[in-house]
């Protein structure tokens, strides 16, 4: 990871918009990495996993992950998460925040004020 406060998803994620927002109108300088125009590679997904669980990392909750066949709902590890996710980028919930050599998943104003303060 970076000592620069990265911020990674897709640029028209409402979540994400809201998220990128916060961090400019706090001042708080980041770097933007967008899935769907910069794709994501393994090395980086494994580190991921490495701070956080598969079940977190990946969304669970969004239609990606539901238009998956059950059988690639089953029998997860961190290898076949990779694969899912670098197969469908959208699954990687968002925005993942890298600030400090931490993970931080999903945006929270309460929570980025934890992390920034």
């Amino acid at each position: 990871m970076t000592d620069k406060t990265m911020v990674y998803g897709i640029k028209a994620c409402d979540t994400m918009k809201k998220a990128m927002t916060w961090l400019t109108n706090e001042g708080v300088a980041f770097e933007f990495h967008d899935y769907k125009k910069q794709g994501i590679d393994a090395k980086k997904l494994e580190q991921w996993l490495e701070a956080v669980p598969w079940d977190e990392l990946i969304n669970r909750r969004g239609t990606t992950w539901r238009k998956l066949s059950d059988e690639d709902k089953q029998d997860i590890d961190n290898g076949k998460a990779i694969a899912l996710m670098l197969a469908n980028q959208s699954l990687i919930k968002r925005p993942l925040l890298e600030y400090q050599g931490k993970v931080h998943l999903g945006f929270k104003p309460d929570n980025y004020t934890t992390i920034f303060s």
